[in-house]
C-alpha cells in the first residue's frame, strides 16, 4: 500500500483488489424498469467489481438512448441490431443504419443481437431475410456477432457452417446458452463463445451444467441479459449487472475451480472477443 493513502482509499482499493474483475457481456439495462433507480444499480454492479459490461441491442429505435448510457457509464460498451422477434423494424435502410452507427462510435463493438427464434415466432424465412444481411455487415466491419439462438438451432447452425466454408462466418457468441454438450461442440467448432447466464444456476438445468463443466477455458463469457433470468436465488426477481457474480459463481462451482479463475478467465475471453476495457 503507497504511504500517505487515508483511511477511506485505503479501504476502496482494499476492495477493488479483493474483489473479482467480471465482465456482464449481455445486458439491457435500457428497458423502463430501470429508470427509477439506475444510479444505484450501478453503484451495486461497480461495488460487485464489475468493471464492463455490453449492452445489447434488439432494435435500431434503441440506439440514441444506449448511447446515452454510454455517455453516463464509460464502462459500457454496445453492440447495434435487430433480434429476431423484432423482424418488423426491418426495412430497407436498416443495415445502413447499423453501418453508420458502428462507424460513428467507437464503442459499437459487435452486431446484434441478431439470429432465430422458432420458440416464439415460426416465420422462418423472414426471420432469415433480418440475419443474413447482419451476419454480412459483422463480416463487413470485422465486428463480432452476438447470436440469440432459440429452438433453431439446426437453421442457425446450417446458416453459418455454410458461411464457414466460404470464409465469411464472423466471430462472436452464442447468448444465454441453453444447448447440450453436442450443440456446443458444433459451436465451438464455428468459432463462436459459448456464454452463461442465470439459467446455469437453476437447479434443474442439467444439460447447461453439463456444457459449463467441459466447455474450454478460453470460450466462455458470462452474463446477466438482465432485466431477465435473475439468477438464483433471485429467480423470477428483476436482474441487473451486479447478479452477475453469481452466474461466475455457478460456473465456478461446477468446474470446481475458483471464482477468482472463473472471473478472469471469462474477463480475459470477453476482453478479446469484444474489445472491452
Amino acid at each position: 500500500m503507497r504511504k500517505g493513502l487515508h483511511n477511506g482509499a485505503k479501504d476502496a482499493f482494499s476492495v477493488l483488489v479483493s474483489s473479482p474483475i467480471l465482465i456482464d457481456s449481455h445486458c439491457h439495462i435500457v428497458f423502463r424498469n430501470f429508470d427509477d433507480d439506475l444510479d444505484e444499480v450501478a453503484a451495486r454492479w461497480r461495488q460487485a467489481g464489475v468493471a464492463s459490461l455490453l449492452h445489447a441491442c434488439v432494435e435500431p429505435a434503441e440506439i440514441p438512448a444506449i448511447r446515452a448510457l454510454a455517455d453516463r457509464f464509460p464502462e459500457l460498451r454496445y453492440s447495434v441490431g435487430v433480434h429476431p422477434l423484432d423482424t418488423q423494424h426491418w426495412n430497407p435502410q436498416t443495415q445502413s443504419l447499423l453501418r453508420d452507427a458502428a462507424l460513428e462510435d467507437p464503442r459499437v463493438v459487435a452486431i446484434g443481437e441478431l439470429g432465430l427464434d422458432l420458440y416464439r415466432d415460426s416465420n422462418l424465412e423472414q426471420q432469415l431475410a433480418v440475419l443474413r444481411p447482419q451476419l454480412d455487415l459483422a463480416t463487413e466491419l470485422d465486428l463480432p456477432v452476438i447470436i440469440h439462438c432459440r429452438d433453431a438451432f439446426d437453421p442457425m447452425t446450417l446458416e453459418l457452417r455454410q458461411r464457414q466454408k466460404e470464409g465469411r462466418c464472423p466471430r462472436g457468441v452464442m447468448h444465454c446458452w441453453g444447448g447440450t454438450t453436442e450443440d456446443m461442440e458444433i459451436c465451438l467448432d464455428l468459432g463462436l463463445y459459448i456464454s452463461f447466464s442465470g439459467t446455469v444456476t437453476f437447479p434443474k438445468a442439467e444439460a447447461i451444467h453439463a456444457c459449463a463443466r467441459e466447455v474450454p477455458q478460453n470460450r466462455f463469457l458470462v452474463e446477466t441479459d438482465c432485466p431477465f433470468l435473475a439468477p438464483v436465488p433471485r429467480r423470477g426477481k428483476r436482474n441487473e449487472p451486479a447478479y452477475v457474480e453469481a452466474v461466475a459463481s455457478r460456473v465456478a462451482e461446477l468446474r470446481g475451480e475458483s471464482l477468482a479463475l472463473v472471473a478472469s478467465s471469462s474477463t480475459a475471453n470477453a476482453r478479446r472477443l469484444f474489445s472491452l476495457p
